[in-house]
């Protein structure tokens, strides 16, 4: 063989995923996002996108799981773990003694929660206070338009959906400071120029006639009573999440990507959901999708992966087939479907290029997260890599290696570790990010579609 012969034979050699794809894929592919978009506009939050994915779950014929009922091949069941998290099975033609094939991604994202005792008025202004969830980035946050979702749970046990400024409805922001009087704010790092104390939504600046103290305040709280029914008190017993209120978009003059809050994790949630509902024929393996919360602050709770609700549903399930739940998840594999970070020419300082992922080229493959010295990592075998190398290249999946960054420049990490923790044989995967973790996160359409895919090669096969 000549240099050239040799050269295919033997040498690693990525390429674009547009030179691959075809004219069939790619309107695939965009039919694909825009049914992503939409889920993203309609689930800003973890209960919202629960909410949305049950709806659709519905539409596929997907039935609520209870505990002892008889399941066939094909049936297809839900379980919602108290709105936050939501798990689905298509039961398989083989005994869950063989394995499942489980997708696990998560649904929350990083926010502002409002603090139990919120609203305060200051020089004549009103003001909801925040505690930052998961890892953001302080300055990110301010001047720009925000909407507040959740609920608040009445002392009776009634619980009022909250959305404000969905739609056309006035947003809320928190303010920053004008650059004339920066001098000082400027010298500090970007970690430090906003305080977390600083977070707080302006809401009002209207006063309540006939009052005399805290008169803007008694008018946000007047206006809050009119139209969702609470009291102050009640924010005690509330979960209201400030998020962006701008809904998703494409990106580029090409319109080959896609902004939008909330794709770490949502894109890789919706699809897990979308190809579970895709199936066309009863898989093989039963085909499990589970939607979790709290990963963004360490999947703790009863709503995040390491709770015991996915282990009390997948013994449910195994009972009814009289098999050991532990037989079954030593014989699965899970999908760990989680976003990576995308290559930025930007900040090339803190990416190590050659294992880094790239956007175009597919979903991104992580054997392994943590931080520094794999920290907290999930470690997949090479036997386990080499099987999914498999799976992706008979079905036609665009696929590539990951990383998150250089080795010392931080880390982070996913579910994959609490489904491993299970002896499930667990490998990381999911869509390459652009400003993760930001009010506005840019991923592109290849790169979701192509995540698709990845999810129904791992139910069919």
């Amino acid at each position: 063989m000549d240099a050239k012969e040799w050269k295919e034979k033997v040498l690693y050699s990525p390429k674009n995923g547009y030179d691959r794809i075809t004219e069939a894929r790619r309107r695939d592919m965009e039919d694909y996002c825009k049914g992503y978009k939409a889920y993203l506009d309609a689930g800003k939050t973890e209960r919202e996108c629960v909410a949305e994915a049950i709806r659709q779950a519905k539409e596929q014929g997907f039935q609520p799981y209870e505990r002892g009922m008889a399941l066939a091949p094909g049936d297809k069941v839900y379980l919602s773990n108290r709105g936050k998290m939501l798990l689905l099975a298509v039961i398989g033609r083989k005994s869950l003694a063989e394995g499942t094939r489980i997708t696990a991604a998560h649904i929350d994202s990083p926010r502002l929660d409002l603090k139990p005792n919120p609203l305060y008025e200051d020089s004549e202004l009103a003001y909801l206070k925040t505690h930052y969830y998961g890892g953001i980035r302080k300055y990110q946050w301010v001047t720009i338009p925000l909407e507040l979702h959740g609920v608040v749970a009445l002392a009776d046990g009634t619980v009022k959906t909250v959305a404000i400024g969905a739609g056309d409805e006035p947003k809320l922001v928190v303010n920053d400071l004008l650059p004339h009087l920066g001098s000082e704010q400027g010298k500090k790092t970007l970690n430090d120029g906003i305080a977390g104390e600083q977070l707080n939504l302006l809401v009002g600046s209207e006063p309540l006639e006939g009052e005399e103290s805290e008169r803007v305040k008694l008018a946000v709280m007047k206006r809050l009573y009119e139209k969702y029914g609470f009291t102050e008190e009640d924010f005690i017993s509330a979960e209201l999440e400030a998020v962006p209120a701008q809904n998703a978009v494409d990106i580029g003059l090409d319109a080959s990507m896609i902004g939008a809050y909330g794709h770490d994790d949502r894109v890789c949630g919706y699809a897990a959901l979308k190809a579970l509902f895709d199936l066309d024929r009863t898989p093989d393996h039963t085909a499990v999708c589970v939607l979790a919360d709290k990963e963004e602050i360490g999947s703790v709770g009863v709503s995040g992966m390491q709770t015991a609700a996915f282990d009390t549903f997948m013994a449910d399930l195994c009972e009814g087939q009289e098999v050991r739940v532990r037989q079954c998840l030593e014989n699965s594999f899970c999908l760990s479907a989680d976003v990576s970070a995308a290559y930025d020419p930007n900040f090339a300082d803190v990416y190590e290029k050659r294992n880094s992922a790239r956007l175009n080229y597919g979903v991104g493959l992580c054997k392994y997260t943590g931080s520094r010295g794999k920290g907290g990592a999930s470690d997949a075998s090479a036997e386990l890599v080499a099987y999914a190398r498999r799976i992706f290249d008979g079905n036609g999946v665009i696929w590539q290696m990951a990383e998150l960054g250089k080795v010392d420049a931080g880390g982070g990490g996913t579910v994959a570790a609490y489904m491993a923790n299970r002896n499930i044989d667990t490998l990381d995967a999911g869509v390459p990010v652009l400003a993760m973790h930001a009010p506005f996160e840019v991923v592109s359409k290849l790169d979701c579609y192509m995540t698709y895919r990845a999810m129904m090669a791992v139910y069919e096969n």
